[in-house]
């Protein structure tokens, strides 16, 4: 009992890694819908992706996307404040949402059975959201306090704002998704409705449903619970290209930190680009794992770092490469950046091994399989490769762009984006020890 009450909460099924089966269509308002039958487990995951992120704010109107991600949880004309959620796990199931850059993502996993609880909370959610004053005040407390605990009050917080900020000024990447405290402070409840207007409609959709169905059934119940929902004003996505950056970018932050860190954004091309393949392979050469690169010279070898990472931080219009370095205790900040140069340097000038190249695909495989081996993942990953890439079937297939990604793209890319001009360069060091960069 204690197993299946696990693989309800958190979707886990044990069903066997092959093909994902999948029928998508499009109602007659917009919605994408998009369905994968597994009935292996008795467990649905039920998902809408908005495609609406932090890009889409308006500057002085920031911290819109995720603050819906919490104010539609609120309730609804047909389900009072406050049930949402117990609603979802009355009936034995959990429920969640996330906001990037670029989309808003919801989701319930329910027993099979509540499929259609699901398909009327979700409906509910797109057509009579609550958005009134008492909702909008709590929420506001709820995310500037989310605000104060991750970004004001951890060390290092504040590194992503202004890696942003840096790396894109003027752009719909300044800022990140939540937002700034003026800006949650001054919004008045009918921007918050203007918002939700614009961008919360079947038009700007996907429906996205996995595990044990019946795909007819499905069909009849979404279209009860959805084909009546009017279409809503077109949404415009940004597409204009952010400005290369013009030189280095450096900053000394005093932070109430114990040890000094190092962060180093490289401004890159946009997740669906091929060079994004070759970016995340040469992430996981410098930090994946104690055989990488960066984490054997830094971390075993030198002992000038207590952590170090490298990830390629793909956007649906952009992206960014960044390296991260914390110094062990006595250690300097020009120690870690001149090693870090070191290795990249290295990687310009001389083919990654054959060993490296076959680890790292080993990695990423494994990776694939894993985010396909939970309901709510299969889900989310049919939505994104549907809005972002054009092509849901990528759930099956993308790992052969990986596979085609040779040693010297890897290379080339290192040479092309990994340069001093091009990057951001941010130094936190404690409060009492203040330097200049």
């Amino acid at each position: 009992m204690v197993a299946a009450a696990l693989a309800l909460a958190t979707g886990t099924g044990t069903f066997a890694q092959g093909r994902i089966e999948f029928e998508e269509y499009d109602l007659d308002n917009g919605l994408h819908v998009i369905l994968h039958q597994d009935k292996s487990t008795p467990i649905v995951a039920i998902s809408v992706l908005y495609h609406v992120g932090s890009k889409n704010e308006d500057p002085g109107k920031t911290g819109f996307a995720h603050f819906f991600e919490h104010l539609l949880f609120e309730g609804s004309e047909n389900i009072g404040r406050g049930e949402y959620m117990s609603l979802v796990q009355s009936n034995g199931g959990a429920l969640n949402a996330n906001t990037t850059n670029d989309r808003t993502f919801y989701y319930e996993i329910l027993p099979s059975n509540q499929l259609e609880l699901g398909l009327w909370m979700e409906s509910e959610r797109m057509l009579h959201a609550k958005i009134d004053q008492v909702g909008v005040d709590t929420q506001r407390e709820v995310v500037k306090e989310e605000r104060r605990q991750r970004y004001e009050n951890r060390p290092y917080g504040s590194f992503l704002e202004k890696m942003f900020m840096y790396s894109f000024p003027e752009y719909v990447y300044e800022w990140t998704p939540i937002g700034s405290m003026e800006d949650l402070n001054s919004a008045k409840l009918e921007d918050f409705l203007d918002f939700y207007k614009r961008f919360y409609s079947p038009n700007n959709a996907t429906l996205s449903i996995a595990g044990d169905i019946d795909i007819e059934k499905t069909k009849e119940l979404i279209a009860k619970y959805f084909a009546d929902i009017p279409k809503g004003p077109e949404v415009v996505q940004p597409t204009m290209d952010p400005k290369p950056l013009a030189a280095e970018k450096r900053e000394v932050i005093p932070d109430n930190v114990q040890l000094p860190g190092l962060f180093i954004g490289y401004r890159v091309p946009k997740e669906t680009n091929d060079d994004a393949y070759a970016l995340q392979m040469l992430s996981r050469v410098l930090s994946d794992g104690q055989s990488s690169r960066l984490y054997k010279k830094m971390v075993d070898q030198d002992q000038s770092a207590v952590q170090v990472a490298a990830f390629n931080y793909g956007l649906e219009n952009a992206g960014l490469f960044i390296t991260v370095a914390i110094a062990n205790m006595g250690k300097d900040i020009d120690s870690l950046e001149a090693t870090i140069n070191q290795e990249i340097e290295r990687i310009k000038t001389e083919l990654i091994s054959e060993k490296e190249y076959e680890k790292v695909l080993n990695s990423l495989e494994n990776d694939f399989v894993t985010s396909n081996s939970r309901m709510a993942g299969i889900a989310e990953s049919l939505a994104n490769y549907h809005v972002y890439y054009g092509n849901t079937n990528l759930i099956n297939t993308e790992i052969e762009r990986y596979r085609k990604v040779s040693r010297e793209d890897i290379q080339r890319v290192a040479k092309e984006y990994l340069n001093k001009d091009n990057r951001v360069v941010l130094i936190y060091v404690p409060k009492e020890k203040e330097q200049n960069p």
